[in-house]
């Protein structure tokens, strides 16, 4: 069981799929800082200064109406926190644009790479009437001396 075990880990398969996790979680904290501290505080400010992952709905304000989602959770304020699902939403379309890119690029680069080689012109024919091989250009089978 050891032995097939490696053999499955040794796969080209596995070990890129690996690394392509690896690199999403990476890429994935990239994106959250992009979209948290460089893409939402301009759009907050040019929409009045807002904090979206601070924005809540209270669905019930019997213990009190809170003036923030920390106070909120704190005081177990059932809410709707739908400033952060905003923030997700932008962090989502900015991964889902970058990976359309990079598909988008290794198509275009993979089509280049197999593009078909083109069929050389054929140099003979088949004569109509003994069917052997015969140059493109003859007018008359040499086989049977049949008119082409």
């Amino acid at each position: 069981m050891l032995k097939e075990f490696r053999d499955f880990v040794a796969r080209g398969n596995v070990v890129d799929l690996a690394v392509g996790v690896i690199m999403g979680a990476a890429f994935g904290r990239i994106v959250t800082t992009l979209v948290e501290g460089v893409i939402m505080p301009p759009l907050g400010l040019l929409l009045g200064r807002t904090d979206f992952s601070g924005l809540f709905l209270v669905l019930d304000s019997s213990k009190g109406v809170p003036l923030s989602l920390a106070d909120a959770k704190a005081k177990g304020i059932p809410i709707i926190a739908y400033g952060q699902f905003i923030n997700d939403v932008v962090g989502f379309l900015i991964v889902a644009l970058a990976v359309f890119l990079l598909v988008k690029q290794v198509n275009r680069i993979r089509s280049m790479v197999e593009r078909p080689v083109p069929v050389a012109a054929a140099a003979t024919k088949e004569c109509a009437y003994c069917a052997s091989p015969i140059p493109i250009k003859a007018s008359r089978c040499p086989l049977c001396t049949s008119q082409l």
